[in-house]
């Protein structure tokens, strides 16, 4: 072993448990800051370079280091995340979070030559500070400089293809090859890009659904999962229910009541509106679908979807449909089943006799 090489491998021995405290607490700490700004990462890595590994870098590089001190990646992690624009909220918070050695970090993004084909990352050389994490009886854990690597689940990917293609082993790649891993390279580059516009314009879609509906501009808003939710936090049911509820004095129990969009989709409701005018419609013929229900029973607690349900019951009866039009509400909120057949006669019998029916 080189003389240079000997003294740093003692301090990586003695430093050890130093080093693998970092491993622990950093991204402990990166986690709960993650939580608190609400990123969603899809992996958080983290490794300390074994003695081997340390020593095959001095015995390449050992003129560059005087002691362990000047090796900054030791302690190496990396955050990959589903969206590019997230990388740069992560580099967001490793600020906030450790000390960044400015002068040896790089973002080797916008250094990516425009002829070039490596999937590139961004890499922060960092320390932790005492107000972050501070132990007395390792004072180094304050002065030892770590790595972190930031990049996306796309970029990682090239990275591990180019390591396992060889590209950076030295040996020379056919042009075609390059080529090709060029040209991949593009089209990863792009797909990064569109799912982070996609990301955007489904949350600038939803803003706009959310004002749409308080604004009450209901006929505007396509039938869909998002808008749905949307409706549904307004309780669009709940003066219908707590009507049926007090029939009985009845508690209201909540349940999810997401699963009515296929059933409106079914009836063929396109927009908001078109449920907003069920609603105004049909809701005395509900009423009494629902006290025919329950009004003869002791029944104290009821379900938040008796509301939707009867409306349903009752658009699809005044349109029509009949027996064919109930069961097809029931298989999609139950699922199909043969039990649905006589549950949708069971309700068209019940349903016969009520004043709606004769209006």
């Amino acid at each position: 072993m080189d003389h240079q090489v000997h003294p740093i491998i003692e301090q990586y021995r003695a430093l050890l448990p130093v080093f693998e405290k970092m491993a622990d607490t950093i991204p402990e700490r990166l986690r709960a800051f993650f939580d608190e700004a609400g990123i969603v990462v899809a992996s958080l890595e983290h490794r300390v370079k074994t003695e081997g590994s340390l020593a095959g870098k001095l015995e390449l590089k050992g003129d560059k280091y005087k002691d362990i001190f000047d090796i900054t990646d030791i302690v190496g992690l990396r955050v990959i995340t589903f969206y590019i624009d997230d990388v740069d909220k992560v580099a967001t918070v490793v600020e906030r979070l450790f000390e960044v050695d400015w002068e040896n970090s790089v973002d080797k993004r916008k250094i990516h030559e425009i002829d070039s084909f490596g999937y590139l990352s961004l890499h922060y050389i960092c320390r932790i500070p005492q107000t972050t994490f501070h132990d007395p009886a390792h004072p180094e854990v304050n002065q030892i400089r770590f790595e972190v690597q930031m990049r996306t689940i796309l970029q990682h990917a090239w990275a591990n293809m180019n390591h396992d293609t060889g590209y950076k082993s030295g040996v020379e790649i056919p042009q075609v090859y390059l080529r090709n891993l060029s040209r991949l390279a593009g089209i990863l580059e792009l797909v990064d890009d569109e799912f982070s516009r996609i990301r955007t314009e489904l949350s600038d879609y939803r803003r706009k659904v959310q004002n749409l509906v308080r604004s009450g501009r209901l006929e505007d808003v396509s039938l869909d999962g998002d808008s749905f939710r949307s409706y549904l936090a307004i309780g669009p049911f709940d003066a219908l229910n707590r009507r049926i509820a007090a029939v009985n004095q009845a508690e209201i129990h909540d349940d999810p009541l997401a699963r009515f969009l296929s059933v409106f989709k079914a009836i063929g409701f396109k927009t908001l509106g078109d449920i907003d005018s069920m609603i105004k419609n049909y809701s005395d013929a509900a009423y009494q679908i629902a006290c025919f229900q329950i009004g003869l029973t002791d029944i104290d607690i009821i379900s938040s979807t008796i509301g939707p349900q009867d409306l349903c019951i009752a658009y699809i009866l005044k349109m029509g449909g009949g027996r064919a039009g109930l069961r097809l509400m029931l298989d999609e909120l139950n699922g199909p089943g043969e039990g649905n057949d006589s549950m949708a006669q069971f309700l068209l019998e019940q349903a016969q006799d009520l004043p709606f029916m004769n209006q």
